[in-house]
């Protein structure tokens, strides 16, 4: 182990932490007076955060002792889902089935292609690549829904976006820095049309109220008034979009 500030993926030498399948970190807090353990959902990850003082020796028999308790987590979480060949996975809300078609051609093509009784997604090229380039083409879409959204909302607000970037962020579907950068996460074109809409609402109004009292909600509702909707959903699935992801 060494021991550091910042979050790190440590190798632990027991074998019963290390057949969790799940990366682990060790996070130190000036603030934590004790240790504490939690399973993060959209990560699969275990985190352990320490005092200042806690040596990682101590951090290493905490997890120990509760092996069965981060196991049960774990199993308690959906499965992660690969993008591969036959596989199906939400794209703007609908059942979509992944293609991997191999064929000569174009490269890094992806395309959609209605179907039934699901519509596919066709990507081209090397299928050891395919994971990877559909990520990539599902980010594209994504900021150009974005992109849109934003456009709509900003003109309603009467603000103005600096720029707009798109991420793979686990934490939080989007942010908006004191610069005016509006970030998102691309797994959002997975989610339907009007997730997407509220998210990007939501991070717009940000750019008047830098905060979440009750005049921020009054501006989200303006322009986006079926706030509780969107909110109920991505408390209910939102956290199952994070399964999907290239290899």
């Amino acid at each position: 182990m060494r021991q550091t500030n910042a979050p790190v993926s440590l190798a632990l030498t027991n074998e019963g932490i290390r057949s969790l399948g799940a990366p682990v970190e060790v996070r130190r807090h000036p603030g934590a007076r004790r240790l504490t353990l939690r399973v993060s959902r959209a990560r699969r990850a275990v985190i352990v955060t320490l005092p200042l003082q806690c040596g990682l020796d101590e951090a290493d028999t905490f997890l120990k002792r509760n092996i069965g308790w981060i196991r049960e987590r774990l199993d308690s979480l959906p499965r992660p889902v690969t993008f591969g060949d036959g596989v199906y996975m939400p794209f703007r809300g609908e059942v979509h089935r992944i293609v991997f078609s191999g064929r000569s051609g174009p490269r890094g093509v992806v395309r959609r292609v209605p179907g039934a009784p699901f519509p596919e997604l066709h990507v081209a090229g090397e299928p050891e690549f395919s994971g990877r380039r559909l990520a990539g083409w599902l980010a594209e879409e994504a900021r150009s829904d974005l992109d849109k959204a934003a456009s709509v909302h900003s003109a309603r607000l009467g603000v103005a976006p600096k720029r707009i970037a798109v991420r793979d962020q686990s934490s939080r579907w989007g942010s908006c820095s004191t610069t005016g950068v509006l970030s998102f996460s691309w797994r959002l074109i997975m989610a339907p049309p009007a997730i997407l809409d509220y998210v990007a609402a939501h991070e717009v109004a940000h750019l008047k109220e830098m905060n979440h009292g009750p005049r921020f909600w009054a501006f989200v509702r303006s322009t986006y008034p079926n706030v509780d909707y969107a909110k109920r959903w991505l408390q209910i699935y939102g956290m199952d979009l994070h399964r999907y992801g290239p290899a």
